[in-house]
């Protein structure tokens, strides 16, 4: 059950007489109810108070749910001495003074004044010659956020706006029990019920139709025990709701670390057992460079800078002796795109950015386009190919994505791709290092501080890569795909 509906169960057992017992030597609804009226007859007599019209019998089909003897179903106006509203009208807002209220300063349940408004002394003199709100009333939010009840128990001088609804009771003590019914499911079922508005209105409750309210009255010494025992549970409903929060924040967060630890333990070799036949990192990392040389001799690659020897002060954790530790700019190129935005077309290639793969994938449906010949004069760099691991560099980092179409395009500077002229290592290992903690911890180190956030290219060459034989990678990677759908599954 959600606290909300725990809440909303507490309230409705509170308003059908079945949170606490009756006792009759309290004695009844009805004589509570006679008394009331009693009093009100004689504020009107002295003049105090307007006589209100004759309200309609409250019929059967208004009565939700059965009382326990000694209850009794009345309007809300027969308990009160006024409904009303706040002003109509905006006033002078002024920089100190009176506070001025509305829904936004009660709708969280208790008032929060520090955004309210304020208004002059003399305005509000004005103001409360109509509506008066003191101590003991109930304010109701009436328009935008309905509903919402509120005893006032500040001693503060406040006028307020005609979103709030005003509710005088007659005798001060019934205020905390009308705002327990107003609050409860059934007090939230009849506002629905009566609410007007919707589409390009607001809804509101008509001030009307508020004093029609049927209220479940039970005797008075009742409706304190009641109030009591709900301020006597609220505290453990809100500790519910704090632990069910705890409790939603972990279920949302599992799913993720759960992917996140399954990948690290994937680059840590703690994934699959390692199988001495399959040879090493080493050994692999050896006949790359050896197929790399290869490539220079015959000038199809450049021959790079040589990269920085990895310290021990540089590794972060222990991976097997059958693994290497390497920089990713030994094992891949590295390139970007666009680094000037060119002149868009209605058609010709397409021309992506960061957000065509932010969502996860590659997404042509409202990518940029230029024209075949801005294509044709790109650099090299500017456009990917089938195999290369796209990933995005600046706002979204990381989200590899392995390319597996042939659809020409090139790229903006807000994306790079890594190419593997070998095609010795498996890309999918490269591309679930590229979601793991390892390289998002790098990516930190290297952003944090920089007037710009973004990977750079010297950055990324010397970005740490455990390396695994290739047959562990592709075993690696047969368990990632085996496992990690079922975190998204717990998503």
């Amino acid at each position: 059950m959600t606290p909300h509906n725990l809440k909303n169960s507490v309230w409705q057992l509170a308003v059908q007489g079945k949170l606490v017992e009756q006792c009759p030597d309290e004695g009844t609804g009805e004589e509570l109810f006679q008394k009331i009226q009693s009093e009100k007859n004689s504020l009107i007599k002295a003049g105090k108070i307007k006589k209100s019209k004759m309200l309609p019998v409250i019929s059967d089909d208004e009565k939700p749910f059965d009382l326990p003897d000694g209850w009794c179903w009345v309007r809300l106006e027969n308990l009160c001495s006024l409904i009303t509203d706040g002003t109509h009208k905006t006033p002078s807002y002024t920089t100190d003074g009176v506070r001025f209220l509305s829904v936004k300063d009660i709708s969280n349940g208790y008032f929060d004044l520090s955004n309210t408004k304020y208004i002059s002394q003399a305005e509000h003199d004005v103001l409360t010659q109509r509506c008066k709100p003191e101590q003991g009333d109930v304010l109701i939010c009436r328009i935008g956020t309905l509903g919402k009840a509120l005893t006032v128990d500040i001693d503060l001088e406040f006028s307020i706006f005609v979103s709030l609804g005003l509710i005088k009771p007659i005798k001060k003590e019934l205020a905390k029990y009308i705002e327990t019914v107003i609050n409860s499911g059934y007090g939230f079922s009849w506002i629905q019920k009566v609410k007007v508005g919707g589409g390009t209105h607001t809804f509101k409750i008509n001030l009307d139709d508020l004093r029609l309210f049927p209220i479940p009255l039970p005797p008075l010494d009742e409706q304190k025990r009641i109030v009591a025992k709900i301020e006597e549970l609220q505290p453990l409903i809100d500790r519910y709701e704090q632990a069910w929060s705890r409790l939603e924040d972990f279920n949302k967060r599992f799913p993720v670390d759960m992917q996140k630890s399954i990948l690290q333990m994937a680059i840590q070799g703690k994934l699959v057992p390692q199988l001495p036949e399959e040879g090493t990192g080493e050994e692999l990392f050896q006949q790359i460079q050896a197929e790399k040389q290869a490539l220079i001799k015959a000038g199809k690659i450049k021959k790079e800078k040589p990269l920085p020897e990895i310290t021990e002060d540089e590794i972060p954790f222990d991976i097997p002796d059958s693994w290497k530790w390497i920089r990713l700019g030994s094992i891949e190129e590295i390139n970007l795109g666009f680094t000037y935005r060119p002149e868009y077309t209605d058609d010709g290639v397409y021309f992506l950015s960061v957000k065509d793969i932010s969502k996860g994938g590659i997404d042509f449906s409202n990518a940029k386009k230029v024209s075949v010949d801005t294509y044709n004069n790109a650099s090299y760099g500017s456009k990917p190919r089938r195999g290369d691991i796209l990933f995005g560099r600046v706002g979204t980092m990381g989200k590899p994505q392995i390319i597996n179409t042939d659809i020409p395009f090139c790229i903006f500077v807000s994306l790079g791709y890594l190419r593997d002229h070998t095609d010795i290592m498996d890309k999918k290992y490269i591309s679930y290092w590229m979601q793991s903690e390892l390289f998002s911890t790098q990516v930190d180190t290297n952003v944090k501080g920089s007037a710009q956030k973004n990977l750079n290219t010297g950055w990324l060459k010397d970005f740490l890569v455990p390396l695994p034989p290739l047959a562990e990678q592709k075993r690696i990677v047969a368990k990632l795909e085996e496992i990690l759908p079922l975190c998204e599954r717990l998503k």
